[in-house]
This record gives C-alpha cells, sequence and structure tokens, in this order.
C-alpha cells in the first residue's frame, strides 16, 4: 500500500524513476499547464458528487435552524439563508476552479500562504479581530467578517505536505523530520489557544501528529509529542476558568442545564426528540430553545428533524468522504499529492467527528463547523478549496489509467 510504503521512506530509498518523476513535477513552473506536468484525468464523480450535496444540504438546513432567530433578531426569516445560498453559489464556483488548477502549482505558494495566515492570525490575537462570543477569531473586512482559523488548517496541510516530501529520505530524523513541524505547527496552535479557539487548536495538532505518522516518522518522537501536546492542552484547561468551569459543566450538564451547559443540554434533547426517523424537516421545536442553531449546532436539528437514521446517512456521507479522500492519496503520482490529499481527508473528518461529539455532548463545548452544512462563509469557501485541491488529485491519480 502508499501508506506502507511511505512509512518505510527513510529507511529504502525511493526508486529512481519516482524520485525523478517528483524532481521534474515539482521543479515545474507554476504557468507551465497542467499537461506539461502530467495529463489529467477526470475528477472522482463521487467525491464531487458528496461535496455538492452536502453543500445543498447545508443550505436546507440552515434555513431550517435559523427561519425562528432570524425572524426574532431580523424581521426577515430567510436572513440567514441568503447569506448562505451567496456563500454556496460562491462556494460551488471556488470549488469549480481550485479542481481545475494543477494542484503542483501549489508548490512555490506555500511559505507565502503559511506566512500570511500566520499574519492574520496574529492580527486576531494583538486586538484587531472582531470580538464575538468571548472570542477574537473574526476579522472584518467591512460587512465580511474572515475568520482565519479555517485558512490555518488548510495551510498547515499544504506546508506539511510540502515539507514532508521534501524531505521524504530525512523524515524518520528528530531535527530535521519531526522538530521544525512540531515548531511551525505549535505557533499556529499557540495563536489558536490566545483567540482562544481550543478546539482548533486540538485539530492542528492531530493534523500535525497524523501526516507525520502517515510519512513515516518515528512513532516514538509522535508519542512523546502526544504526551507533551495533552500535558500542554490538561494545563490549559485546568489553569483557565472559563475553560475549566466548562468542563465542569461538561461533567455535570444536569447540575447545569439553565446555565454554562444550557446549549449541549438542548442540543441531546434534540438529539432525543428525533428519535429514528425524526419529526420531518421544519418541524424541530429545538430552533425555538438551542442558541445559534444553525452554526456549530446544526446536526442537532439535523438529528430532531431527520432522527438517526439522519445523522446515519450524514455520517456515512462523512465516511464516504473521507475514503474517497484517501483513494485520491493512494492513487496520487507523487508523495506531494498523496500527503496533500491525506491531510485534507483528515481535515474533513476530524473535524465532522469533533463536531457531532460536541453535539452530543460526548465532548465539552467546542467552536468548530460541521463541514460544508453549518453556517458561515469562511469554513465553507475553504472547505470547498480543499475539496477542489482533492478533487485535483484525483485527477492526476489514475490519469494514465494505470493506477
Amino acid at each position: 500500500m502508499r501508506i506502507e510504503a511511505g512509512a518505510m521512506r527513510s529507511s529504502v530509498a525511493p526508486p529512481p524513476n519516482l524520485r525523478t518523476r517528483i524532481q521534474v513535477q515539482l521543479a515545474a513552473p507554476l504557468d507551465a499547464t497542467p499537461n506539461a506536468i502530467k495529463a489529467a484525468g477526470p475528477m472522482d464523480p463521487v467525491l464531487a458528487a458528496i461535496v455538492v450535496a452536502l453543500i445543498g444540504f447545508g443550505v436546507v438546513m440552515v434555513y431550517s435552524a435559523s427561519a425562528v432567530e432570524a425572524t426574532v433578531r431580523y424581521k426577515n426569516p430567510q436572513f440567514f439563508l441568503t447569506r448562505q445560498g451567496l456563500y454556496s453559489l460562491a462556494a460551488l464556483g471556488v470549488l469549480f476552479v481550485t479542481s481545475r488548477i494543477d494542484y503542483h502549482r501549489l508548490y512555490k505558494l506555500t511559505y507565502p500562504v503559511l506566512a500570511g495566515v500566520g499574519i492574520l492570525l496574529t492580527m486576531c490575537v494583538v486586538g484587531l479581530g472582531h470580538n464575538a462570543g468571548g472570542a477574537a477569531r473574526w476579522l472584518a473586512v467591512g460587512p465580511i467578517h474572515v475568520q482565519p482559523v479555517e485558512m490555518a488548517k488548510l495551510a498547515i496541510v499544504a506546508w506539511l505536505a510540502y515539507s514532508l516530501a521534501k524531505k521524504a529520505d530525512r523524515v524518520k530524523t528528530f531535527t530535521v523530520g519531526f522538530l521544525p513541524h512540531l515548531i511551525i505547527s505549535g505557533v499556529f496552535i499557540v495563536l489558536c489557544i490566545k483567540q482562544p479557539d481550543f478546539g482548533s487548536a486540538v485539530e492542528l495538532l492531530f493534523l500535525t501528529f497524523t501526516l507525520l505518522f502517515v510519512a513515516g516518522a518515528k512513532v516514538g518522537y509522535i508519542m512523546g509529542g502526544t504526551i507533551l501536546g495533552s500535558m500542554f492542552a490538561v494545563i490549559a484547561v485546568r489553569f483557565s476558568e472559563y475553560r475549566y468551569l466548562r468542563y465542569l459543566a461538561w461533567e455535570n450538564m444536569e447540575q447545569y442545564k439553565q446555565t454554562l451547559a444550557y446549549q449541549p443540554w438542548q442540543s441531546v434533547m434534540a438529539f432525543g426528540s428525533g428519535q429514528v426517523w425524526g419529526l420531518g424537516l421544519g418541524r424541530g421545536l429545538q430552533t425555538l430553545y438551542l442558541p445559534e442553531a444553525h452554526t456549530d449546532f446544526v446536526s442537532a436539528i439535523i438529528g430532531e428533524e431527520f432522527g438517526f437514521i439522519g445523522i446515519a446517512g450524514l455520517c456515512g456521507a462523512y465516511l464516504l468522504l473521507v475514503l474517497r479522500g484517501i483513494r485520491a492519496s493512494l492513487r496520487a503520482p507523487d508523495d506531494y499529492g498523496s500527503y496533500l490529499a491525506f491531510g485534507i481527508a483528515t481535515m474533513f473528518g476530524i473535524q465532522a467527528l469533533l463536531n457531532l461529539s460536541v453535539a452530543l455532548a460526548i465532548l465539552p463545548t467546542k467552536g468548530l463547523t460541521l463541514p460544508f452544512v453549518s453556517f458561515g462563509g469562511s469554513s465553507l469557501l475553504v472547505n470547498a478549496a480543499a475539496a477542489g485541491i482533492l478533487l485535483s488529485v484525483s485527477r492526476q491519480g489514475g490519469a494514465d489509467g494505470s493506477r
């Protein structure tokens, strides 16, 4: 398997023809046509269909979950629907454009993008961010609010793919293959925590260690990093008053159901009300009680209106999305594309898993959106760009029909 080969790369040199092909592909100029690198074939139709279906489903569920709040706050039940519809049209455009661009063109943009996103995150931390809900995670550009942390996830994946492919024969070393990746990711993680955005920090750490493992970094280094990261997370929770209170409320939800645990308590109630088949689209009652139901807790409304069957179908869609992403990774013509596709697939999977776990009160409350479904332009557009890159990798993986 491709992943197994990646895990052994530092001890067994890649075949000369593969190394030569990677060097030719990565050295291609940005203005080169895709055919100059590798003849592109058709994109993965299943992957494309899943992404488009999730975007469309998201528009429907945002309207169902937000109509009551939009009526009360803005006297317009279509307030959030209109915006999500516009975001979705833009996302489909981004998806189409990025899927047609050869992913190798991103290679030389890796560091400029990484630095730019780092600057945007720093701006949020130093007081230039728009504060909402006690966190400064947005930058206001006129009426538009941009959330840099969503860009950071894709930027870290792209940088790790670039760096790990470049250091293929030295990934097992500590000073070259492990420590630099941990330092750069650590800077972004600290910037997330300072906003504060603990959930995104955990996601970035998970993405880093996953790609290091797939690339063949020593398991001992990864385990050591995981232990240190876990210790840091415990300290960050225990010595932060609001995080610790949120943790206590999660452990004693019934006691805090009218205060700190109000949102997860109502979310669990929504899932329970849906039972097996759900109450029907637009008939959910928790839209009256669950705050911000159209954003981080939209899955609770899906559970109430479509029941266990609906949630099972949603989980199946995300599982298939991840599997098709891994398939593209295994078929990628080079290590760069392989790591890029695997990282993006992992990003979709872990964010969906964390969002659903929070909505079901399996984990304490964290501000993570449900990919392609939750309301929000930054998340939707970045995820669409990531899916487009994944489709671009799938177009070249097996375009010659040999894989």
